[in-house]
């Protein structure tokens, strides 16, 4: 049983940064493709950014480009969402998922396990 766990959120003002993390446990990191979603309040769930199993293609939403960074230490079996330049619009549940194929892709139907998510709050 594949297992995620997200930290990293909090509340930070417009213009902050946080970092949020994503541990995976169950299966070593490397299968999967991993994603970053986001369901902020009354609003459907939305892709954030992807990245393959090998880190040779990454996606962003056009929202968090130039904004926000996907990574993973498959060592350390976690992947991150670096985000910069917050504004009160990020403001939302923050959720990883896993790919089980290793794509790695925008659409969240293409996913198998899914985290509890973390909130972040963006005050202007």
């Amino acid at each position: 049983q594949v297992q995620l766990a997200e930290s990293g959120g909090g509340l930070v003002q417009a213009g902050g940064s946080l970092r949020l993390s994503c541990v995976v446990s169950g299966r070593t990191l490397r299968d999967y493709g991993m994603g970053w979603f986001r369901q902020a309040l009354g609003k459907e769930r939305e892709f954030v950014a992807a990245i393959s199993w090998r880190g040779d293609r990454i996606y962003y939403a056009d929202s968090v480009k130039g904004r926000f960074t996907i990574s993973r230490d498959n060592a350390k079996n976690t992947v991150y969402l670096q985000m910069n330049t917050l504004k009160p619009e990020d403001t939302a549940v923050y959720y990883c998922a896993a790919d089980f194929w290793g794509l790695g892709s925008p659409t969240d139907r293409n996913y198998d396990y899914w985290g509890q998510g973390t909130q972040v709050t963006v005050s202007s």
